[in-house]
């Protein structure tokens, strides 16, 4: 992997090759959560300048696993995500901005629980290899902005997203 520039284009998120975890508190803060999603699929279009770069990124909301089956069950039902309801999570970001420090960020709208609300992904790594790029992105994502509010004081209202995404452009392996 290098760190040069990615080729401009579309590139389709392999979404068994990337993934969404978070980490969380619990138990009025006294427990810490780890845990992830499913990537399922979505779509990373660089632009020259990177500035006009556009990402669509699904989440399937029922793949939502921290290894406690219990815990699990309860977050996928209707008292907190209710994925039957609701099965996408969606980030959409139609621009990419250099910040203060130099940081390369993803300010877009995150729909959870049928409720979009502003979210800013921040790229801590970037590379590329050959005709693909990974980026690993953080965001902090508040569940109550999402109408997720149920469990108060047991379960944390932020959760600390990281997105490691595998995307291949959509010209590799064409003639």
């Amino acid at each position: 992997m290098t760190t040069a520039s990615p080729k401009p284009g579309q590139y389709a998120i392999d979404g068994p090759r990337s993934e969404i975890t978070f980490v969380t508190k619990h138990m009025f803060g006294l427990g810490t959560v780890r845990g992830s999603f499913r990537l399922r699929d979505g779509s990373v279009s660089l632009a020259e300048p990177l500035t006009g770069s556009r990402v669509h990124a699904v989440a399937d909301a029922g793949s939502f696993h921290t290894g406690n089956s219990n815990r699990d069950r309860q977050v996928v039902s209707k008292a907190l995500l209710d994925a039957d309801a609701y099965p996408e999570i969606v980030f959409t970001s139609t621009r990419a901005e250099l910040d203060a420090a130099g940081a390369w960020a993803l300010p877009g709208q995150l729909s959870a629980h049928g409720v979009r609300a502003p979210v800013t992904f921040t790229v801590t790594k970037a590379e590329v290899d050959g005709d693909e790029i990974a980026v690993v992105a953080t965001a902090t994502v508040d569940r109550y902005a999402h109408g997720v509010t149920r469990l108060k004081g047991v379960a944390a209202r932020y959760l600390q997203l990281t997105a490691t995404v595998r995307a291949r452009h959509a010209d590799a392996g064409s003639a």
